[in-house]
């Protein structure tokens, strides 16, 4: 896709530093900015947070390889969004369905969480995504940093439109904002997150937009 993140971007100096170490000690993992997943002319995009370090940024592919993606990705299946079964891997031969799945931020951080400079620096990559997709109506955030994350993207303060877990937030120009709890391990083992909320929230998001 244009104006996204190469191979080795070198945006932001602690990421690139991780990248190289993890390329040093894992040779065959991916191990570079995460591309997206899935259509451009898709009326729908997923926004995560950044790629797991034994996840994505091991695999190649958002929220393939560790447990974050067992829920998103069972939940897209479930509403008609995907098809297929989810293998962990980028090979288990998923496919989606009027839907795009990706980051706020593209690149592994260290302890899974970047620090608000790198998010910032990768923010134009999502402004450019968003304007390559035509037909996009609306976006499931998952997490407050990726809620934020589009409405910079968007041109929106985010003080105006707060994170809050199952509204779906409708911005001046129509376009949908859905914020949801991240799928994370940690969100569903202490059930700040349980799969019943998540599938509410798409169940809305779909309804909304007639997918």
């Amino acid at each position: 896709m244009p104006d996204a993140p190469g191979r080795d971007c070198a945006l932001c100096p602690r990421l690139v530093a991780y990248r190289q170490a993890n390329r040093a000690a894992n040779p065959d993992w991916f191990n570079a900015p995460v591309p997206s997943f899935g259509a451009l002319d898709s009326p729908l995009l997923v926004v995560g947070l950044a790629p797991g370090v034994r996840g994505a940024n091991r695999t190649g592919r958002p929220f393939t390889g560790d447990f974050a993606g067992v829920l998103l990705y069972q939940t897209l299946v479930k509403f008609g969004l995907a098809t297929g079964s989810y293998g962990a891997n980028a090979a288990d031969g998923m496919r989606l369905r009027n839907t795009r799945v990706t980051n706020a931020v593209r690149c592994v951080p260290p302890g899974n969480l970047p620090t608000p400079a790198e998010i910032t620096a990768c923010n134009p990559f999502l402004t450019a995504e968003l304007a390559a997709m035509p037909g996009v109506r609306g976006v499931l955030a998952l997490g407050g940093v990726s809620h934020k994350a589009v409405l910079r993207a968007r041109g929106l303060r985010a003080s105006h439109v707060p994170f809050q877990h199952g509204v779906l937030h409708e911005l001046p120009d129509g376009f949908l904002l859905a914020d949801s709890y991240h799928v994370s391990r940690l969100n569903t083992n202490t059930r700040r997150l349980t799969t019943p909320m998540f599938e509410a929230v798409v169940a809305a998001l779909v309804e909304r937009l007639g997918l």
